[in-house]
């Protein structure tokens, strides 16, 4: 920074000077002036194209559980934290209402029962009775009707029991995946309500992570694409992720897509509600020939375009050849926030000018204070 400060004075009394030397009666020349500036030599070098976002991580995969009882909470079994398998019992609910109604349908069974073992008895006495012509039809039709009516109080009743044992099953709340308690919204005591979930149980041994995309962009993502993950709890440390889904709608409000990136997370050190920024590899140039950005000079042009008037933005820079600047146009492939790779317009081994360019015109003589490298 001071070798540019200090180069920018040189400039501007350079300057001074020739406003000076161009008076009446001064016999310096101004084509005899020589811009201080400092040059670097054009290589090749391995760019890649990285496109960046930012993003909330997720747990891969998220279940709210409810009470199916609308009653008190007896106990946690589980808290925060705490793993779960598929099936452990998370929290006990109060179900007295419940359990009297297991009881009457206990008891309406047992005597739909008793009833059906009296009736078949006299089901098959009457049958034989039949055979022998000793009632009439009447009379059997009256107790075969009698006897199935009480078979399908049986099956009713046994329904109605197998329906309050399983509500009652539910007064244990049991997680349906395997996973870790991620939030607990009650405490015990508290009475659990339907809408509201008691915990949410995530999967954590992979998360992922949703970005939105513009619109641009996404010709040059696709499933199976590497990336690296970085989040402000490791400044110093990358995660490597891979891109698991591209959503096939946008948004048509913000033209922007969704794509999810599936990361590794064994040692679940990446938690679901972080911020993350994301590095996505979409091109390499390989032997690529570059230049320092900040030794681009930007020019914008009107042009008449097709009966339209359009600012046409050229990119320029400054090349030395035997202390004089030339000044050429240059087709940019693309650049990050160090370098630009260069289709047209340079050659590996030529010297263009790095700082002190903006105070140049094309053929100016020039004064060499420092060469550096690329």
């Amino acid at each position: 920074m001071k070798r540019i400060i200090l180069i920018l004075g040189l400039t501007t009394l350079l300057a001074f000077f020739t406003m000076s030397c161009s008076k009446p009666g001064s016999n310096a020349k101004e084509s005899d002036i020589k811009i201080p500036v400092e040059i670097s030599q054009v290589t090749t070098s391995t760019v890649t194209k990285e496109l960046t976002y930012t993003g909330d991580i997720h747990a891969e995969q998220e279940v709210k559980v409810f009470s199916k009882i609308p009653d008190r909470i007896i106990s946690f079994k589980k808290d925060e934290g705490d793993y779960v398998a598929r099936g452990d019992t998370i929290a006990l609910i109060e179900a007295t209402i419940i359990e009297q109604t297991v009881n009457q349908a206990k008891a309406a069974l047992v005597s739909a029962k008793a009833q059906l073992v009296n009736l078949e008895s006299e089901y098959r006495r009457a049958q034989r009775l039949q055979k022998e012509n000793a009632i009439s039809k009447q009379q059997f039709d009256g107790i075969a009707t009698q006897y199935e009516a009480t078979q399908a109080l049986v099956e009713q009743s046994e329904a109605t029991l197998a329906q309050a044992r399983s509500q009652l099953a539910d007064a244990a709340i049991t997680s349906p995946i395997s996973g870790i308690i991620g939030v607990r919204n009650y405490e015990q005591g508290d009475m659990a309500a339907g809408q509201f979930p008691l915990v949410t149980v995530v999967q954590m041994k992979r998360v992922k992570v949703t970005v939105n995309v513009p619109e641009q962009d996404l010709g040059e993502l696709k499933v199976g694409q590497s990336c690296e993950l970085s989040v402000l709890s490791f400044p110093d440390e990358t995660f490597n992720g891979t891109i698991n889904k591209i959503r096939p709608i946008m948004d048509p409000m913000t033209r922007m897509g969704k794509i999810e990136i599936i990361v590794d997370n064994k040692d679940q050190r990446l938690k679901p509600g972080m911020y993350a920024e994301v590095s996505i590899c979409v091109k390499t140039f390989e032997d690529a020939i570059v230049v320092p950005k900040h030794a681009i000079i930007e020019k914008t042009e009107m042009q008449r375009i097709q009966g339209q008037d359009v600012a046409v933005v050229y990119s320029q820079v400054f090349v030395e050849q035997n202390g004089i600047a030339l000044l050429r146009n240059i087709d940019i492939n693309h650049s990050n926030g160090t370098v630009a790779v260069v289709s047209r317009g340079v050659q590996p081994g030529e010297k263009i000018i790095v700082v002190g360019q903006q105070s140049l015109r094309d053929s100016a003589q020039v004064k060499i204070i420092e060469e550096g490298g690329n």
